[in-house]
């Protein structure tokens, strides 16, 4: 049991960056939307005005700094400036590359797309820090199967709060 209880710690403790990343937008996010509000020649935007430069930002620079609390946290930083930039990044885009998919197939923003909508952030996050950040397969399950209800209590959350006009 022990086992399975660092498995999960561990799971959490490495991804939790990438959460922060893609939370932060939602908080911190608005302004000038990314992809300027051109669109493809199939007439829908390429990102839609949700994601913004602002909120791009804003959750680089959040998960980054999360993960550099975290090597400090630890008393040695290591390479979790890396591992945090990497995450973030990964996350951001993995969003970004859902919001693309989405208006491809005609989906409005707002709209749900499950699994991807849960996953597509935290595997992308996963692939751009592979590098920096090394995890059994163990752990990369943990993550998954974690992400899926984190993800939607943290929605939730955030409807409830206001913060977020749907639930999912």
């Amino acid at each position: 049991m022990a086992d399975v209880l660092q498995i999960i710690a561990l799971a959490i403790w490495s991804i939790f960056p990438a959460y922060v990343a893609n939370a932060a937008p939602v908080v911190l996010g608005g302004g000038r939307p990314i992809d300027g509000g051109k669109k493809l020649s199939d007439g829908r935007p390429i990102f839609g005005p949700g994601k913004t430069i602002r909120g791009f930002i804003a959750g680089l620079v959040a998960g980054t700094v999360f993960a550099v609390l975290q090597g400090v946290a630890l008393g040695f930083l290591g390479n979790y400036l890396l591992r945090g930039f990497l995450l973030s990044l990964g996350a951001l885009t993995g969003d970004l590359l859902g919001s693309f998919i989405k208006r491809r197939v005609n989906l409005e923003r707002g709209a749900p797309a499950p699994v991807m909508d849960q996953l597509g952030f935290v595997v992308v996050a996963l692939l751009f820090a592979s590098p920096a950040l090394y995890l059994s397969w163990e752990v990369i399950l943990t993550i998954l199967i974690l992400t899926l209800p984190i993800h939607l209590a943290t929605n939730i959350l955030g409807h409830k709060l206001k913060l977020k006009d749907k639930p999912w």
